[in-house]
């Protein structure tokens, strides 16, 4: 499997994890530290396990001659979970609420009644957690579940049967990410009836700007920039928007079937499905750059990438690969340049013939010797039999698998801690000394220090 990126080198800095992957880059990258080996502390089981609203992938993207693909769509497989000092947070598709436990026992502090599932995570901002609900609003609560705004993002209440439920006809399904003061979330999954990407006030959920497009839904995780809004588009490539207008940028042309954020200004590298390499940037602007990589998962810390493949971890010095593939496609087009003047000059009888047949010679060695140097990129690779999370919290990797939870060294890659979970592990955090594992039976287990 390929995914998609873009790359900003953003990690938690602070012990809170207040929104889906930490930060409102989705980079699954924490500076805390845990001290292994962890304890079971307490596990939280709901009444009800999730009910997500799409359970299967496409059958295959003929456009870009893929099959047997994966489901792009598990934004609400699991409960996931933030948190800060005192309590965890996370909101329901089965029952259509916001629920709170205290960190430290995991039993339920509060929780807050929608008028439809809540799919994504809340986003934690000065004191504030910001909701999403399929009934098309979007929420504004305390920390102990008093409601300070709502927000009806949507253009109109009317309501439909979608999903097996009766939700808005335009539900919230992008979660909501709050910078600057300013929220920002999607509303609409027909684009049809008009698919709303909305900036407004986090103190009190007035309006900025408005942007309508008809082309793709808004469905998963969105993400920020420095200076633009990416939003998911279910099973399509995300669209992206200008944070101060609300314009419409582009629509990420790479194919993927996930995608991350990270930064990069770096020009154009082969396909990895084309070329056979483990990352390919194959887009760039003067804000962002996108890659693509083989495999499920990428976790970007300093110069090193962690790609999570289906049965494998490994670690890459990305900025050394990168220059390589760099020098890699300078030397590949001077060979494919070198090809056409020599059969020309073949053509021509020309005495010129040994010289460039010389010159293609040894760009063939060099592209070998490069090819060896990029061999040696990989610092290390695992066997990994937990394919469906990833996160680095200081220097160690937690691995999502079925029914487990392993960590592994970012050192060596070795396996230095593991412990059963009920159900596939979806959904990891960590904040402030504990980790948090969300499973698809709806279960979050929390591990501290023994």
């Amino acid at each position: 499997m390929r995914a998609l990126l873009l790359f900003i080198g953003v990690c938690v800095s602070a012990a809170d994890w207040p929104t889906y992957r930490g930060d409102d880059a989705r980079s699954g990258v924490s500076t805390e530290q845990l001290k292994l080996p962890l304890k079971n502390s307490w596990v939280h089981q709901p009444l009800h396990a999730p009910r997500p609203a799409w359970r299967g992938p496409a059958k295959a993207d003929p456009y870009n001659k893929q099959h047997n693909l994966k489901n792009r769509q598990l934004f609400d497989h699991a409960f996931h979970v933030i948190a800060d000092r005192q309590s965890v947070y996370f909101g329901s598709s089965a029952d259509d609420q916001v629920h709170c436990l205290d960190l430290n026992t995991g039993k339920e502090r509060w929780s807050y009644f929608t008028e439809g599932p809540v799919r994504l995570a809340p986003t934690l901002s000065d004191g504030h957690l910001f909701v999403g609900s399929d009934d098309g609003h979007a929420y504004c609560l305390s920390t102990d579940g008093k409601l300070i705004w709502r927000q009806r993002l949507a253009p109109s209440d009317y309501r439909i049967a979608g999903n097996n439920r009766i939700i808005s006809a335009w539900p919230l399904r992008t979660g909501i990410l709050v910078r600057d003061g300013i929220a920002y979330a999607g509303a609409g999954m027909f684009p049809s009836e008009g698919v709303h990407v909305v900036a407004f006030n986090a103190n009190d959920g007035k309006e900025k700007w408005r942007t309508t497009q008809t082309d793709l839904p808004a469905q998963g995780y969105m993400l920020l920039s420095k200076s633009r809004v990416y939003v998911p588009a279910g099973r399509n490539n995300p669209v992206v928007f200008d944070q101060a207008s609300g314009k419409i940028v582009h629509k990420v042309s790479a194919s993927a079937d996930t995608f991350t954020l990270i930064k990069w200004n770096e020009k154009s590298l082969p396909n990895p499905r084309q070329s056979g390499r483990m990352i390919g940037l194959v887009e760039g602007e003067k804000q962002d750059s996108y890659a693509t990589f083989t495999g499920n998962r990428m976790i970007v810390d300093g110069g090193k990438s962690y790609l999570q493949a289906h049965r494998e971890l490994s670690v890459l010095d990305r900025a050394r690969y990168l220059e390589l593939e760099r020098a890699h496609k300078v030397m590949a087009d001077k060979r494919g340049k070198l090809g056409k003047q020599l059969a020309q000059l073949r053509k021509q009888k020309s005495p010129e013939v040994p010289k460039v047949q010389e010159q293609l010679i040894a760009s063939g060695r060099a592209l070998d010797e490069i090819q060896a140097k990029i061999k040696d990129c990989v610092i290390w690779r695992t066997p990994c039999d937990q394919p469906h999370a990833l996160i680095l919290a200081g220097d160690t990797l937690f691995a999502g698998g079925n029914n487990e939870i392993v960590a592994y060294s970012t050192v060596d890659g070795k396996k230095s801690w593991s412990a059963s979970v009920k159900g596939v592990a979806l959904g990891i955090a960590v904040a402030h000394g504990r980790l948090l594992v969300s499973t698809d039976q709806g279960t979050i287990h929390c591990f501290t220090s023994k």
